[in-house]
């Protein structure tokens, strides 16, 4: 399974949720502590257990584009032919 992580720019960040109920994860929750200076509380990725995948359905979510995604896609194995 890939695994992925996200970043949000919290300065654009108007605290819409929109990325929280797009998560299948469910790794992506608002701030109820840190007010941006125009007042939103920002969506922050907690995930400790590593679930984000990657998908990008929050960065697809969010209408104003604060969210980056990196995905890390697991590497085919390739299995080599022997004749004999």
């Amino acid at each position: 399974m890939a695994k992925g992580r996200i970043e949000i720019n919290e300065h654009n960040c108007k605290g819409c949720t929109l990325c929280t109920i797009a998560c299948p994860q469910g790794v992506i929750v608002m701030s109820t502590d840190r007010p941006t200076a125009k007042g939103y509380y920002p969506a922050m990725l907690v995930d400790p257990e590593g679930k984000c995948t990657g998908c990008a359905l929050c960065a697809v979510a969010c209408p104003d584009v604060c969210i980056t995604v990196y995905r890390q896609v697991p590497a085919r194995t390739v299995r080599a032919e022997v004749s004999v």
